[in-house]
């Protein structure tokens, strides 16, 4: 039995991706671990203090919408017929995906991938080439449409 993890940032690139994974997960009669890193919240250039109170309701907004898209990821899942499981994470995103991937023992991962080439990579970086390079298991990118 498979065990099929889709790190997710709920984007166009990780719905085509989400598919894929629910279809090989399917397939195998496997697992799915659906996975959503938080990425800490980083003040403003030009308002570098955020009262404690705000920050709070800031991180605590930001988590339950996370939380309830995840959840209607994992009810996308179970419609389909898979047993799923949805996990939200906190830190740097691709190192929480390759640290869960291998705490989990998961034997792929299937991520999207959005494309960006030049400048735009150059500036954004991309989160799925660092995770192919760093994870133990195989990943399958999923570009975006």
């Amino acid at each position: 039995m498979r065990r099929v993890l889709h790190p997710t940032d709920f984007s166009t690139a990780s719905s085509a991706a989400l598919r894929k994974a629910i279809e090989m997960t399917k397939a195998d009669r496997g697992t799915l671990l659906l996975l959503h890193v938080l990425s800490p919240i980083v003040p403003v250039a030009g308002e570098g203090y955020i009262p404690p109170k705000v920050y709070e309701e800031l991180v605590a907004s930001g988590r339950a919408w996370a939380q309830k898209q995840l959840n209607r990821r994992v009810a996308q899942a179970r419609a389909a017929g898979v047993r799923a499981t949805g996990f939200l994470l906190e830190g740097v995103v691709d190192d929480r995906i390759v640290k869960f991937a291998r705490s989990k023992r998961a034997d792929l991962l299937v991520m999207g991938t959005h494309g960006r080439s030049g400048i735009k990579r150059l500036l954004l970086g991309s989160v799925a080439g660092r995770v192919v390079a760093a994870a133990t298991c195989p990943v399958l990118t999923v570009r975006g449409r």
